[in-house]
């Protein structure tokens, strides 16, 4: 158990280090976040509307770990096969999941960076001091919509590596993402056959904890929900990834270089 721990925590630094010298995924994922916040407020400052404010802004907090962990993640397995190294993954005794989960775990610390940001920005450049009720709690949701964005990534990773544009797979998801999990819109405005995509997504319900505990609301039902959803990514993902590995090594087409 110690070496499998000590292997996932090497694994995580290495890929924080990397992320956060690469400039697309280090700087750019944190200057996109306060752009598309920027945006979103100033469409609800225009309303006049304080409780639209506050409820823009807690979804815009939560948005950037959206946004750092859905294109990466979907290029994940794309980049280590530009890079000549994905073959080296495959033979690696050590297991997929094992390598992956600590990579897209690592995307969520920049984007728990991108949260503290995106607070400060909101605070200091739009004077919109959020009222959070439960500290604690909206941090324990931050934190589980953290976890629960990196088993989703992980599931996007490993079912986007057959697909040599797969960072155009994770980028066509970012901004439907931002209606689907409640971040610009209450989840109420949108048309009956899109809740269960929502439903689907377990960073709908980590962000109805957060606001959960920003209200003064009980948050524990909306984490479970987040932590089963994001549970059954990590299953689906990790059968589907050993089934795509299989292929691929039967028909040799690991290397679609």
């Amino acid at each position: 158990m110690w070496k499998v721990l000590h292997q996932i925590a090497v694994c995580y630094w290495l890929q924080v280090k990397v992320t956060s010298t690469s400039w697309f995924d280090g700087v750019l994922a944190v200057f996109y976040p306060l752009m598309f916040a920027t945006a979103t407020l100033l469409v609800y400052r225009v309303r006049g509307d304080a409780d639209g404010m506050q409820f823009a802004g807690l979804g815009a907090v939560v948005m950037g770990m959206w946004t750092c962990q859905g294109v990466v993640a979907a290029s994940a397995l794309a980049r280590e096969r530009w890079s000549g190294t994905l073959e080296l993954l495959v033979a690696a005794p050590t297991g997929m999941p094992r390598i992956l989960v600590p990579t897209t775990l690592a995307f969520s610390t920049v984007g728990l960076y991108c949260v503290v940001v995106t607070f400060l920005w909101e605070r200091w450049v739009f004077d919109l001091p959020l009222h959070i009720t439960s500290w604690p709690l909206f941090v324990l949701g931050v934190v589980v919509a953290a976890l629960t964005l990196s088993l989703f990534g992980y599931f996007l990773a490993v079912t986007c590596v057959r697909y040599r544009t797969a960072w155009a797979i994770g980028a066509a998801m970012e901004m439907p993402g931002w209606l689907l999990c409640g971040f610009v819109v209450p989840l109420a405005l949108l048309p009956t056959w899109l809740h269960p995509l929502s439903w689907v997504i377990p960073t709908t319900w980590a962000m109805e904890a957060v606001r959960d505990a920003a209200n003064g609301s009980s948050p524990w039902g909306h984490l479970g929900l987040a932590l089963l959803v994001g549970a059954g990514y990590a299953v689906i993902g990790g059968y589907l990834g050993r089934q795509l590995v299989d292929s691929a090594r039967r028909h040799a087409t690991l290397a679609l270089t």
